[in-house]
């Protein structure tokens, strides 16, 4: 006759620890997730397209993006002196965050089958050859660091008309120093010190396809103008970013930074 040695209690132990390797995995899969964004940037010839692309994106895209379960959309404008000349090539910036890239590649089928956005984005989305509502569209495609897996939504109070979002374009003159850049800010602490300093950040971003890669970006948020100077004064002058700056093993690891001041649109979700 066989014994069955299998007790009870080795049998919960052997759950126990099952439990504990799961949940283990699970909690790995999740500190691994990162946000997938796309910055669609408008490049616009007449301000006729700019008002019928802000008809389009105020009451179809965004709407629809809601729908698909985006619910926070940034629509971006460039910020012009008011002595400036009018721009020729005028710049309307859409970021779009994700879950993952797979959500960003079923969005289009999505679209598709929204019959309410057909409708809505009737004028844009049926434009004539000869009456198109922009010139081009370029897409640029992110990861978010880890060290800012989630882009966060600004809290601010002082009027959209008066804000400031900074978005930054650090560009590395091959692709290991770029990568040392990435580093900088995620295992060198540059994105802590700018929590700490409190620059609000929207994202800080990998790009993954673009037109000026290797290169990373990020965007900051300021109440207005006074406030990005100072923030920006308390940034150069920090102990800690003096001394990380210096350091040997993060040398020479931008060779360009291209810097766009924008204010949100008064549709903006972000």
């Amino acid at each position: 006759m066989k014994t069955n040695h299998h007790s009870p209690a080795m049998a919960l132990r052997k759950l126990f620890f099952l439990l504990i390797i799961i949940l283990g995995l699970s909690s790995m899969t999740f500190a691994a997730k990162r946000d997938f964004y796309q910055m669609k940037v408008y490049h616009l010839k007449t301000k006729d397209q700019e008002a019928r692309l802000d008809v389009f994106l105020k009451n179809a895209y965004l709407p629809a993006l809601h729908r698909t379960g985006i619910s926070s959309v940034g629509v971006f404008k460039p910020i012009v002196a008011k002595d400036a000349p009018e721009p020729t090539d005028i710049l309307v910036y859409v970021f779009i965050p994700f879950k993952s890239s797979d959500d960003f590649f079923k969005l289009d089928k999505k679209l598709a089958e929204d019959k309410q956005y057909a409708i809505d984005g009737k004028d844009y989305l049926d434009a004539a050859y000869n009456n198109a509502p922009f010139g081009r569209i370029e897409s640029i495609l992110l990861s978010a660091f880890t060290e800012a897996p989630i882009f966060n939504l600004p809290v601010l109070s002082s009027p959209k008309s008066e804000r400031v979002y900074e978005l930054r374009s650090y560009e590395g003159p091959t692709e290991k120093l770029y990568l040392n850049k990435v580093d900088m800010f995620n295992r060198g602490g540059e994105v802590t010190l700018f929590k700490r300093l409190g620059f609000n950040a929207v994202f800080y971003a990998e790009v993954i396809s673009g037109g000026q890669m290797p290169n990373l970006m990020y965007m900051t948020t300021f109440e207005n103008k006074a406030a990005r100077d100072e923030h920006w004064k308390a940034f150069s002058s920090d102990d800690y970013w003096k001394k990380l700056v210096a350091m040997p093993e993060y040398q020479h690891n931008v060779s360009k930074n291209d810097t766009r001041f924008l204010y949100p649109a008064d549709y903006s979700d972000i």
